[in-house]
């Protein structure tokens, strides 16, 4: 089955930035390349750091206003030196977080989400910067075709990893949904199909409605017990 990584989805051709790169030149470089952040990279291309859009407007935002209205409010980015920033080694965010090449998109997207960052450099094992991945990126899945994830449910979880008989489980896909019905020889194999289908990329749910010729689970013991209950 499918099971797309960062390596299937990330953008290669990286524009990066040196740490004695003027901001001016990175603000270059951002406008020319149609990018929000650039890796900043030592001369081994490891990126040591980030510099973003949102860090020239902070930097931006802590200069002095024409006609002095800054000084009514304080500049609070002065405070912490933004406004001496010269370069983007002295205005980049450390330290940087990366992704693997063969790192799967949930997990990718988990750890975007925990640490509340838009996007990852990607970094090989000598830790050389090899691509980058943005949440736009692992959204990619979401764009597959009903039909295309119609076939590889049908070709690859029901007929080449269950091998189960064509035509005896019905699919159906819309906006990503599964739509499983049917009969399946072993009450077993129902959570193993919904389980394979939600792996499948593109898919956002499966609803199912599947019966069995043979329950070969065991009693629930809170069934059980609640039927000897008085």
């Amino acid at each position: 089955m499918m099971h797309r990584t960062v390596a299937e989805v990330m953008t290669r051709d990286v524009a990066t930035a040196s740490p004695e790169a003027s901001l001016k030149t990175v603000a270059w470089s951002l406008a020319y390349n149609d990018v929000s952040a650039l890796p900043v990279v030592d001369t081994r291309h490891r990126p040591i750091g980030i510099v973003s859009e949102a860090d020239l407007l902070r930097r931006q935002a802590g200069l002095p206003e024409a006609e002095g209205r800054d000084q009514l409010r304080g500049t609070p980015a002065a405070n912490h030196g933004i406004v001496d920033a010269r370069t983007a080694a002295d205005l980049m965010s450390v330290p940087v977080l990366t992704a693997r090449p063969s790192w799967g998109l949930v997990e990718t997207a988990r750890f975007l989400n925990e640490r509340g960052v838009k996007r990852l450099p990607v970094v090989d094992d000598t830790g050389t910067l090899v691509g980058i991945v943005s949440r736009s990126d692992l959204l990619r899945p979401l764009l597959r075709h009903d039909d295309a994830i119609r076939e590889e449910i049908i070709d690859e979880v029901l007929g080449r990893t269950l091998r189960m008989t064509p035509g005896g489980v019905a699919v159906t896909v819309q906006e990503g949904v599964v739509t499983l019905s049917g009969t399946v020889e072993e009450r077993s194999t129902i959570p193993v199909i919904e389980l394979l289908c939600l792996s499948v990329d593109g898919v956002v749910s499966v609803d199912q409605s599947l019966g069995y010729a043979v329950d070969d689970l065991p009693p629930d013991p809170d069934s059980a017990h609640d039927a000897d209950t008085p």
